[in-house]
């Protein structure tokens, strides 16, 4: 506890102590999670180029990074829960004032982590993931995007609100975390980055668009599925309620 002749927002109190360190984990951490985002979403935005079996191919290349034993625990999962549980924990120990989710980088955070991000984590690695019948545990190279296509032929209002609202937020949390991120750490040399609400959106929406575009490539495209498959993919969707609602 500060003494009465420290406040407790004075440098060298512990909490401020404490705010600086969960500071320094949610940045350290974020740079990993745009690395994963920009390999992940890169696979469905092609969907316009090359169809489904280009974004396949794509997925397969990026699970080179973040499927594999290290990967997927050091550069995936770890990042992604350092920097979740470091923000909430920064907010918990912030002001009350501070601790309104009022501004819509807080919101897009917190409504992609924990709410956007883990029914989409479960949909397309723990539900297929599932040895007993009918899912069968599909394996990687069975999870391609037939799997996706097959939400969106089944599923379309569905399944699009739920990729795209992930998308959208993760976009929007991503291009305000950098703009905190340069000018902390690169402003003293590059300037000031003043971006406006519609600059960022234009960002946003930059990152957004393509993969809204490749969705709807995979939507119009027909399924090549192997007739085997459909009724594991559709065991595995109707495992989140999100499909059984």
């Amino acid at each position: 506890m500060p003494s009465d002749s420290e406040p407790a927002g004075s440098p060298s109190s512990p909490r401020r102590t404490l705010a600086d360190v969960l500071t320094k984990l949610v940045h350290g951490s974020a740079p990993f999670i745009s690395t994963f985002l920009l390999i992940h979403l890169t696979a469905p935005a092609l969907a316009s180029l090359g169809g489904s079996s280009l974004s396949s191919q794509v997925m397969i290349l990026g699970r080179e990074y973040y499927q594999t034993s290290f990967g997927n625990t050091y550069l995936l999962l770890t990042p992604l829960c350092v920097h979740t549980l470091s923000g909430l924990a920064k907010r918990l120990f912030a002001p009350h004032t501070a601790r309104k989710l009022r501004s819509t980088f807080a919101l897009a955070g917190y409504t992609s982590m924990l709410v956007l991000l883990p029914i989409h984590y479960a949909l397309h690695h723990d539900h297929p993931a599932d040895p007993a019948p009918p899912v069968l545990a599909l394996a990687p190279a069975e999870l391609d995007f037939e799997y996706v296509k097959y939400a969106l032929h089944t599923w379309p209002w569905r399944s699009a609100l739920l990729y795209a609202g992930l998308a959208a937020a993760v976009a929007w949390h991503a291009v305000e975390g950098e703009q905190i991120l340069w000018n902390t750490y690169l402003r003293g040399r590059f300037g000031a980055w003043r971006a406006t609400v519609r600059s960022r959106a234009f960002i946003a929406a930059a990152v957004v668009l393509p993969v809204l575009a490749g969705l709807f490539a995979l939507w119009k495209e027909p399924s090549y599925a192997f007739m085997s498959f459909i009724p594991r993919y559709e065991a595995a969707f109707r495992q989140s309620w999100v499909y059984r609602l």
